[in-house]
């Protein structure tokens, strides 16, 4: 699933960095852009379903709470850290016409480390006051109600309830108002963005349960209903005569919205367990689960190549062909560099000690009269 959301995000960004104007009148166009609605909450969804399996290993361990929250934190820091190092980097890459505020940015690896940070948070409570066996049952309530909780705050910190007396850097991370006075529906904040994690953390920890474990192709097909009826249940609310809000935007904040992207992240969930388990990711290497496997490394690299002064085809002037050909070269490059990754993950020291090896053995190598040739005496060993 994550490299599922990696290959939606090239083609999203591809698309939507070198395409000409008249291009971008064009119904692929638009589909393509649809289709980009998917890798931030698939991104934020395996999050929480990652932050759910290392939670739950470290709750067999017999950690206490205190434990595990603070390991789990931690890694949520590190990544909101790799996020702000990465808006250093654009910046600096962009020196001369990048404004300053673009260090201030928020982009979805800052929204994923604050996400983990607070289902650590979450999960500490929770674990601190249930320690039986009704723990689980809690943990997924607890997130349940989280994210819709979050998804239903949306709306009113878009627009009535909008934090405004807050600096603008500190707003933004509320409803994403960065610094134009408005939420911008192009960045990443807490609200509705970390909605997805938590529902992420739930579905994580039902299907670690032991009856999920057992039966785990029924959990992951009943995924895949609940998933539909999530969407049906979101369509009859949204054609419901009455508001909840004062302004209602469907497409940005609505709560109706959220539940038809949680519910097509379920649909997805249990299509990627039935391509796993019967389908194409049985038959060999993968490309999507390799490019999931790096998935942080290639979200970093391709952005230059994309949008950056290393891109490798000229912004916002391309047909569609070229662009196709364009994203093609895309993919296999940062195939290629995942693939490189995962090899040489964890093996630094094997690469250095051989080729401080290599270098020893020129270093030392008897020069080449000294190399007895055939039919020479052999030197007299000592």
């Amino acid at each position: 699933m994550r490299g599922l959301a990696c290959v939606l995000m090239f083609q999203t960004h591809c698309y939507d960095s070198w395409l000409s104007p008249a291009a971008r009148q064009s119904k692929f166009f638009m589909y393509s852009q649809l289709g980009g609605t998917f890798p931030a909450p698939l991104f934020l969804f395996l999050a929480g379903v990652s932050f759910a399996l290392v939670t739950e290993k470290l709750w067999q361990k017999n950690l206490a709470p205190t434990e595990i929250a603070r390991t789990t934190i931690r890694r949520g820091a590190e990544i909101f850290a790799f996020g702000l190092l990465f808006r250093l980097q654009e910046y600096v890459i962009a020196w001369g016409w990048a404004p300053l505020s673009d260090l201030l940015r928020v982009d979805v690896l800052n929204t994923i480390g604050l996400s983990m940070m607070l289902m650590g948070v979450l999960c500490w409570l929770v674990l601190s006051l249930h320690r039986g066996t009704h723990a689980r049952e809690a943990l997924v309530l607890a997130s349940a109600a989280a994210a819709l909780l979050i998804s239903l705050l949306t709306p009113p910190l878009w627009t009535t309830w909008r934090p405004d007396w807050l600096p603008w850097p500190l707003e933004s991370y509320i409803n994403g108002v960065h610094n134009f006075g408005t939420p911008q529906a192009w960045l990443f904040p807490i609200f509705p963005w970390t909605g997805f994690a938590f529902a992420g953390l739930a579905a994580g920890f039902i299907l670690q349960g032991p009856t999920a474990r057992k039966r785990e192709t029924l959990f992951f097909f009943l995924a895949g209903v609940f998933g539909l009826v999530l969407v049906l249940v979101s369509r009859w609310l949204d054609a419901q005569p009455e508001r909840l809000y004062t302004v209602y935007d469907y497409w940005h904040t609505s709560p109706s919205f959220f539940l038809v992207r949680v519910g097509l992240l379920l649909m997805i969930l249990a299509g990627g367990y039935a391509w796993c388990r019967w389908g194409a990711g049985q038959w060999g290497f993968s490309p999507l689960i390799q490019l999931g496997q790096a998935s942080l490394l290639v979200y970093w690299v391709h952005l230059e190549f994309v949008y950056g002064r290393a891109s490798i085809l000229p912004k916002h002037s391309e047909s569609i062909r070229t662009s196709s050909l364009g994203l093609l070269t895309i993919f296999l490059a940062m195939l290629i560099l995942a693939f490189l990754r995962t090899r040489w993950k964890g093996r630094g020291a094997e690469v250095l000690a051989f080729l401080r090896g290599k270098a020893n053995a020129r270093e030392f190598s008897p020069p080449p009269d000294a190399i007895p040739t055939e039919g020479s005496k052999p030197a007299r060993s000592t």
